[in-house]
């Protein structure tokens, strides 16, 4: 009993995690945010290789950009699949392993099962970390891509005339969308940061709250999502002053997520708008001989980083999760007399049955980002298979005003924060 009276007085997460180490705490569905980034790219390759018409040297390198893009997308499908497979891994097996421990108090199997679980972690951490790197480097090819195509139309040019006065009017339009756009991004990115310290207030208070209630500890470690851990602080009545500066912060930063949602979508009805003319000016310059700039293979580059981010968020949340797991299993199960008290024993099975069903929801939400990449991988890049050069003007239009309507039909932002939380479950 001996240890089980240390454990009433000590916080688990006390060490490792309120000192040294970030929480594993993200929104479940941010993973989500993958999937207009990762439709918008076919599309966006689309329009680039219908401009890129009567040009055969750039069709040619851009054909082989898109099809690096839709191979490494077939990668990123298998690594979704893999983390949709390891949180399952966890809802069927670490968690029931997990509570069978508690249940018998054998500590050793306790820790048998918590290793196993770091071992799946690593090798996504690892796999995760190569396609960032992967990412990376097909960015560049897509950059040196649309170089090629400056360097052509530069040399074209020189044998071509000045624009005509609609062309000038038109090209200032959209310069004047892309300073709108260039503002509105400001914008995000302020917000953007804010959100940031707020999470970082936020993830203290929780800390806070851990390092003072051992049943909150256990959930810390075990369902590291936000909108469980405030709600379980919010019910907890040992410290309503913490809990209720927890929930100003959490109704501050639903508040910002909002504001971010509204500015996204207007960023998307730009990027929309700001498409349609560049195509039409893209038209001009075709009918003129010239070659258009390369604007689509650039709002490639931004979807490519964009996926890019969100697979280093991934990396980092497998990390945290992995760090937290093993301070679970050194401050918890090291004694073999580990939890014979009652209550805490209690405790720890509630958490680790409310774990299973967030886990399992996280696996959810992998899956579907997993199925948008594979939706991309067989048929978004069909277009590829015929050269633009051979299709009449009304072809053309054709594949133009579909490719223009698809644009239109993405959600700019899958996941839409509720209003009375934006990081709640």
């Amino acid at each position: 009993m001996e240890s089980a009276m240390a454990l009433r007085g000590y916080s688990f997460t006390g060490k490792k995690m309120s000192e040294n180490q970030e929480l594993a705490i993200i929104n479940s569905e941010f993973i989500q945010e993958l999937l207009p980034s990762a439709q918008r790219t076919a599309l966006l390759y689309h329009l680039s290789y219908l401009c890129l018409a009567k040009f055969p040297k750039l069709e040619r390198i851009l054909r082989e950009r898109a099809t690096e893009t839709q191979l490494l997308f077939g990668s990123s499908e298998a690594l979704l699949l893999k983390c949709a497979a390891t949180s399952q891994n966890l809802v069927s097996t670490l968690l029931p392993g997990l509570k069978t421990a508690v249940e018998k108090n054998k500590s050793i199997l306790a820790i048998k099962s918590l290793e196993k679980a770091r071992a799946w972690i690593t090798e996504i951490v690892d796999k995760v970390e190569q396609m960032v790197e992967r990412y990376d480097q097909h960015n560049h090819s897509v950059a040196s891509c649309t170089s090629d195509v400056l360097n052509e139309k530069a040399e074209t040019e020189k044998k071509l005339e000045q624009a005509s006065k609609e062309v000038d009017a038109l090209e200032k339009a959209v310069n004047a969308l892309n300073q709108e756009l260039w503002n509105n991004n400001q914008e995000i990115g302020r917000i953007e940061a804010t959100i940031a310290q707020k999470n970082n207030e936020l993830q203290n208070h929780i800390r806070e709250s851990s390092n003072k209630n051992n049943g909150l500890s256990i959930m810390v470690c075990l369902i590291p999502f936000v909108g469980p851990l405030i709600k379980s602080i919010h019910q907890a009545q040992a410290n309503q002053a913490l809990a209720a500066k927890t929930q100003a912060i959490s109704n501050e930063l639903s508040q910002l997520s909002n504001e971010k949602s509204n500015l996204r979508n207007r960023e998307w009805n730009i990027h929309v708008r700001l498409t349609d003319m560049q195509l039409k000016l893209a038209t001009m310059k075709l009918e003129k001989g010239s070659i258009p700039d390369p604007v689509h293979l650039n709002d490639v580059q931004t979807c490519l980083t964009r996926i890019q981010q969100i697979l280093i968020q991934i990396k980092n949340f497998w990390q945290a999760v992995s760090i937290m797991l093993e301070a679970l299993k050194d401050e918890t199960f090291a004694d073999e007399h580990f939890i014979d008290d009652c209550e805490m024993k209690e405790t720890f099975l509630k958490t680790i049955t409310r774990a299973q069903k967030h886990w399992k929801a996280f696996g959810e939400y992998c899956l579907s980002a997993r199925g948008i990449f594979s939706l991309q991988t067989k048929d978004a890049y069909k277009f590829l298979e015929t050269s633009p050069s051979v299709l009449s003007k009304e072809e053309w239009k054709r594949q133009y005003d579909a490719v223009i309507v698809q644009l239109n039909k993405i959600n700019p932002d899958p996941y839409t924060p509720k209003e009375t939380a934006a990081i709640a479950e």
